[in-house]
């Protein structure tokens, strides 16, 4: 099945706001009214779900209310993208809901956002054989004067198709995740300069190609062995190209995080990939040294490979990060003074 990309979004076309995992409680409404009106003032037309702007055990509304409320809005001709305001904890539980095989036969539209939303990014890539985005969550884009990592996101949904697109790593990132408190039009506070590194600590300079998938690794780990999670038979399907793979952490501590990553590379992930890029983690460390730590997991279940695993880079929950489209044809470049990341759409 051949990855196939939506149209680019032009002034007037219809854009959904829906939340198939967690809503926006009633203290942060002001901030999802600011993002709102941001799409507003690029010329775009919003239609507002029902599944938005509550929150009761984690959810935004019961999962058959969810899933009926996505499909509506994955499959409505006159909506053109679908940007959930963030992600949250439970969109496993609307997978069986959802028929991927119909969306499939549908025209794409892009999709939007990160950490569980990478429950529904990856199998409408894997499954369906759209292209969709892994970046800013639609909250992210309410700042009064957003950073140009994260504003870049607009290039790749505004961008022609054919299109070469150039990302620059970040200068610097915020050293924590966001808590949007009652600042609603708050950008990030970027103070840290931003790293790339290489695994094996030696390599200076990098160059590696391949079509893009991946997620949040607290999500897709728990996706793999399932028919929603096939990076292997993906990896098949494009085995010319070869894949980048790409993850970040947000929750799992070291032992934990080593766990997932055997159990990927135990399932065949690790096979057919040219190259993984990792985001900045935002999950516990031992500070102990005599202890298991997150660069001892990287290198347990990462460290033999003869490819390039480059971490610490924009992607994820330690903001800004870089929008990567899932499906599109990439170039990683990465030196000592940075990457760089081009996109095929």
């Amino acid at each position: 099945m051949p990855v196939r990309f939506p149209a680019k979004l032009v002034p007037g076309d219809l854009i959904a706001i829906t939340a198939p995992s967690s809503g926006v409680p009633a203290h942060l409404h002001p901030r999802l009214d600011l993002a709102i009106a941001n799409l507003k003032a690029r010329g775009y037309r919003v239609y507002e779900g029902r599944c938005l702007r509550e929150q009761y055990k984690n959810q935004s509304a019961s999962p058959l209310l969810r899933a009926e409320e996505l499909t509506f809005c994955l499959t409505e001709p006159e909506i053109k993208a679908v940007m959930p305001p963030w992600g949250g904890d439970l969109a496993i539980e609307l997978l069986e809901l959802l028929d991927f095989q119909m969306f499939a036969q549908a025209a794409p539209k892009w999709f939007t956002g990160f950490s569980d939303l990478s429950t529904l990014h990856f199998p409408l890539s894997t499954l369906s054989g759209w292209a969709t985005v892994h970046g800013p969550n639609l909250m992210d884009l309410a700042a009064r004067a957003p950073d140009a990592t994260t504003e870049a996101i607009w290039r790749v949904l505004e961008g022609e198709r054919g299109e070469r697109l150039e990302q620059q790593s970040s200068a610097a990132f915020q050293p924590g995740e966001n808590q949007w408190g009652p600042a609603s039009d708050a950008a990030f506070n970027l103070t840290e300069k931003t790293r790339w590194t290489h695994l094996d600590g030696v390599t200076a300079s990098a160059c590696f190609q391949g079509r893009l998938i991946g997620g949040c690794l607290d999500i897709i780990a728990r996706l793999a062995g399932t028919p929603f999670g096939n990076l292997p038979h993906f990896a098949q399907r494009n085995n010319e190209e070869g894949i980048i793979l790409y993850f970040e952490n947000v929750e799992m501590g070291p032992c934990e995080l080593t766990r997932a990553l055997f159990s990927l590379r135990l399932q065949g992930w690790f096979t057919h990939l040219n190259g993984i890029l990792i985001g900045r983690s935002a999950g516990p460390n031992n500070d102990d040294a005599s202890k298991h730590q997150y660069i001892d997991a990287l290198r347990a279940a990462l460290g033999d490979l003869t490819i390039p695993v480059i971490y610490d880079v924009d992607i994820g929950h330690i903001p800004p990060q870089m929008t990567l489209v899932n499906g599109a044809s990439a170039v990683v470049t990465f030196t000592a003074e940075g990457g760089c990341l081009t996109q095929q759409l």
